[in-house]
């Protein structure tokens, strides 16, 4: 049985972006957004808890038996950074490690509008948010923004993020990096915090409470540029989860400062790219005056229709997304159509034949859990490949395993 290094260097190598260890299953990876078992014998409630406790230190050990579960960062030596969950289930230990990308990719390279996040990046003050499901490549998208104002700004720079997930080197800037439960408390009271410590920039890992969202928009109201996230999957659902988190007789008040500090919004989504790998679709909501109106006055229905009619300031609906990676077999027809709003539109415009009845004959999949975080696939290679570590090479599994599936992994699930 490997351990939990070397399995994470079989990840890396082979590209996946996670790994999970769980009681009565092999190790699993999920290698371009499907799960595949490695080539590994079931795990034991033994082995779990033997691997997931040699990587704790004593203090973690204790927070992890107190609260039953655990989120931290882990380096691991000439492989990668991994952001970690570690947790209970059904009394047994559990982990799940997320591959971090070792360099900070550019817009360019994300497959990111650059004349868009540059302009967001360069604004002296207000609020940015970048959405998505769990996985869909928030934190990479905001890393290569941060990279981008460190280059470019001498300005100060504090981050708020559970775990630090890309390490930003001074450049211009001087930037101060916070872990929760490390270097503070909460999100919220890091914002508190912050305010003294006379930020430039504020990066909020995620809005996940009433505190921490109020504290966000008041940083972006006394003149900060901020930036942080949300697990919403559009723009309209965005603007309404701000608003519906505080109580009604404050709606009418946070309606008013979101208004006045939304610089943008980017809602965004992997999906499986051709031949293989992810790519990311992106709905863009600008701050114009009109927008902002909109949110002012409660009319959040109207914004979808603006966006549609918005090319012009950078605006683009995730269908317009979807249709042009379409368009350039960048996805397939197929895809396209699972993840359209509207997939009987997306279908007349990309000129396929009408569904056997309208509105049906298409299934639509969330991606809320298939898509990984760093959309450029980790480092090249395959699982068994040999390494420094002298891991013996991987076979496929039995009779069943696909010639085309990865050495050292199963077939798809």
């Amino acid at each position: 049985m490997l351990d939990v290094t070397e399995m994470l260097r079989e990840c890396v190598n082979s590209g996946s972006s996670d790994l999970h260890l769980a009681v009565g299953r092999p190790p699993v990876v999920r290698l371009h957004g499907v799960l595949q078992n490695l080539d590994q014998p079931p795990l034991s409630a033994a082995d779990t808890r033997r691997m997931i406790y040699g990587i704790l230190t004593d203090l973690q050990k204790q927070k992890f038996e107190e609260h039953r579960d655990l989120d931290f960062s882990l380096s691991v030596t000439n492989v990668a950074r991994f952001r970690v969950n570690v947790h209970f289930q059904r009394g047994t230990v559990a982990g799940s490690f997320r591959v971090i990308a070792k360099d900070i990719l550019g817009f360019e390279e994300l497959g990111l509008p650059p004349k868009i996040l540059t302009m967001l990046a360069r604004r002296p003050n207000g609020l940015t948010l970048v959405t998505g499901p769990t996985g869909s490549g928030k934190s990479t998208t905001l890393a290569a923004v941060i990279d981008l104002i460190n280059r470019e700004r001498p300005c100060h720079i504090i981050t708020a993020e559970d775990p630090i997930e890309y390490i930003h080197a001074h450049k211009m800037a001087l930037v101060e990096q916070r872990e929760i439960g490390e270097d503070c408390e909460s999100f919220s009271l890091a914002l508190k915090y912050a305010l003294r410590q006379d930020p430039d920039v504020i990066l909020v890992g995620e809005m996940r409470d009433l505190e921490t969202i109020g504290a966000a928009v008041t940083a972006a109201e006394t003149g900060h540029l901020v930036f942080s996230t949300l697990h919403t999957v559009d723009v309209v659902q965005t603007v309404d989860r701000i608003i519906d988190v505080f109580p009604p007789h404050q709606q009418e008040q946070i309606r008013v400062q979101l208004a006045g500090v939304t610089e943008g919004i980017l809602a965004q989504r992997l999906l499986p790219k051709l031949p293989t790998g992810r790519i990311v679709a992106l709905e863009i909501l600008i701050g114009t005056d009109a927008v902002r109106n909109m949110i002012r006055e409660g009319k959040t229905h109207q914004i979808l229709g603006f966006i549609e009619a918005g090319a012009k300031f950078g605006m683009q609906t995730m269908d317009k997304s979807i249709h042009d990676l379409a368009r350039a077999g960048l996805i397939s027809k197929e895809s396209a159509l699972m993840n359209a709003r509207k997939p009987e539109e997306m279908r007349r415009q990309l000129g396929m034949a009408p569904s056997a009845q309208s509105g049906e004959g298409v299934q639509r999949r969330s991606t809320i859990g298939v898509a990984q975080p760093n959309f450029p696939h980790g480092v090249p290679g395959t699982l068994g490949s040999p390494s420094s570590t002298g891991v013996p090479k991987l076979t496929p599994s039995g009779p069943g395993s696909s010639p085309t599936s990865q050495p050292g992994i199963r077939k798809p699930l």
